[in-house]
């Protein structure tokens, strides 16, 4: 069995252990609200108000995230469409979707890159704010495998690339 074998087999067995979670009906519509705060459009809107309302930090927080995104989508884009991993909702008959997913292919995940990326900044210009950024950035991808479009390693790649691009966001406004 190779390495991506082993760890798709780790990540199947994840999925069937959290589709089967009992109290479904409490979980799965937080999950949808936690996974919808972690949609596109909120992050632009908050780096824009901070841009306005947050001085020179504010700015420089805005400018690390149009950094760090412009690297982080065309590789999340290269890396989804090359390594086409099919969804688990696609492909696993006891994991049903309960959100849309935006495509077809799963790794790594958008929302948990995002989710990261908005995490780390906020951690380096507001550092109060990092445990409940962090936990939140978690809950996100955790969201995305309880409704079952990710799997937990496509949270764990996309997570890892928020980081890296958030960093390198940071070093090109530092």
């Amino acid at each position: 069995m190779t390495m991506w074998q082993k760890l798709d087999s780790l990540d199947r067995n994840a999925m069937t252990r959290l589709q089967q979670m009992p109290g479904q009906a409490v979980w799965k519509p937080t999950a949808r609200g936690i996974s919808l705060s972690g949609d596109g459009a909120g992050y632009l809107l908050f780096a824009i108000l901070m841009a306005e309302t947050g001085g020179a930090r504010g700015v420089t927080f805005l400018l690390a995230g149009l950094a760090a995104f412009a690297v982080e989508l065309p590789l999340y884009w290269l890396l989804k469409n090359s390594l086409k991993r099919c969804r688990p909702c696609h492909v696993m008959g006891d994991v049903v979707a309960t959100v849309q997913p935006h495509d077809k292919f799963s790794l790594p995940s958008g929302h948990s890159a995002a989710a990261f990326i908005f995490a780390s900044l906020l951690a380096w210009y507001w550092p109060p704010l990092a445990p409940l950024a962090f936990a939140w950035a978690s809950l996100v991808g955790l969201s995305r495998v309880l409704l079952g479009v990710h799997y937990p390693g496509d949270v764990l790649a996309g997570a890892t690339l928020g980081l890296w691009a958030a960093q390198l966001g940071l070093s090109w406004v530092a």
